[in-house]
């Protein structure tokens, strides 16, 4: 091959490795080796200091269980929108921050160093609870509407709660169960047509959880429901079911049962039964054991409460306190 021809070969080659490249997406001087970074990584923020804020995630947590709001409540578990408004600007100035039962069971609570916990739960799904404007959104006296309203003020307050529903929730709305989804609440079991379960057979007390389970997955597609909450805070005969069973061919297994209003929860690491989660009932006035009863001796003894270090991947608390720490947990202990 003459020399001109040569030259001219290279030539042709090199422009067709350019349109290979081209085309598959690659630069003309691909060849050209990347150029990499040497600057340094970008150095992580601190981790809190537990002592400094007194971190102790062994300590108690109020779950607080609501039922209806009313203009005049009729029974101890009801209270007004303005008591209910209250309460929640409490606990908001009071370092309270909002997670779900099935966040709390799991151990998953990430909230800033120095807040603590708070677990808002809603039994019957009943339309003072949720309802909707013309519009979509939830109206601004309904709890949900009052929650999201003071987050929106309070962006640090989460708008999360777990809401125990029976079937045909917040007055059959459609709307109701998909928008609770995909808003970040939590959506329990709470039985089919809220029976007494100590009066049912085995074989009813599974129908019940299994019908209200295939009415919040038919609403909801893909929902995973993980927690339920007991009817009257009644027990069926068999402890056991209110745990896990199946009915005509559909299984259910729950992380946590609620009970009805008592005191304090124990933290999730230490010595909770999640067979038998406390809650603490909050109502119209006062009523004996109630939420402000139980946030005011918190208030007065905050060695007891949990409160967070900041940092999720590990568990800090007074060293003292270590025999307290459940052992499956024992990967992540922090003591001070």
């Amino acid at each position: 091959m003459k020399r001109g021809s040569a030259v001219v070969l290279r030539i042709a080659l090199a422009a067709l490795s350019c349109a290979a490249l081209a085309a598959c997406g690659g630069a003309p001087n691909a060849a050209t080796p990347a150029l990499t970074s040497t600057s340094p990584p970008a150095a992580q923020p601190p981790r809190p200091d537990p002592a400094a804020v007194a971190a102790n995630e062994l300590g108690v947590i109020p779950i607080l269980m609501y039922h209806q709001l009313s203009a005049n409540p009729a029974g101890d578990y009801d209270q007004t929108p303005d008591e209910f408004r209250a309460e929640l600007e409490r606990l908001y100035r009071e370092n309270y921050r909002p997670i779900t039962v099935a966040q709390y069971i799991s151990g998953d609570i990430d909230i800033p160093a120095g807040t603590h916990p708070v677990v808002l739960t809603f039994d019957d799904s009943t339309r003072s609870q949720l309802s909707f404007a013309d519009n979509g959104s939830p109206t601004p006296d309904c709890a949900i509407g009052i929650l999201q309203t003071l987050s929106a003020q309070h962006p640090d307050f989460a708008a999360r709660a777990t809401m125990y529903v029976n079937n045909e929730p917040f007055g059959n709305d459609p709307r109701a169960l998909p928008w609770l989804a995909a808003h970040g609440y939590e959506i329990g079991d709470h039985t089919a047509d809220h029976s007494n379960l100590g009066r049912l057979d085995a074989a009813n007390v599974q129908r019940e959880f299994v019908e209200n389970l295939r009415a919040i997955t038919a609403a909801a597609p893909g929902y995973k429901v993980r927690t339920m909450a007991l009817p009257l805070g009644i027990f069926p005969t068999d402890h056991a079911l209110a745990s896990a069973g199946a009915w005509d061919g559909t299984p259910y297994q729950f992380e946590a049962v609620m009970l009805v209003g008592a005191n304090p929860a124990p933290a999730p690491y230490g010595q909770v039964d999640p067979a038998a989660v406390p809650r603490i009932r909050s109502g119209r006035g006062e009523v004996p054991f109630d939420s402000a009863y139980w946030l005011d001796h918190l208030a007065a003894d905050p060695a007891q409460r949990f409160t967070s270090d900041g940092d999720p991947t590990r568990i800090s608390f007074p060293r003292n306190l270590a025999a307290d720490l459940n052992a499956r947990w024992s990967g992540r202990s922090n003591p001070y």
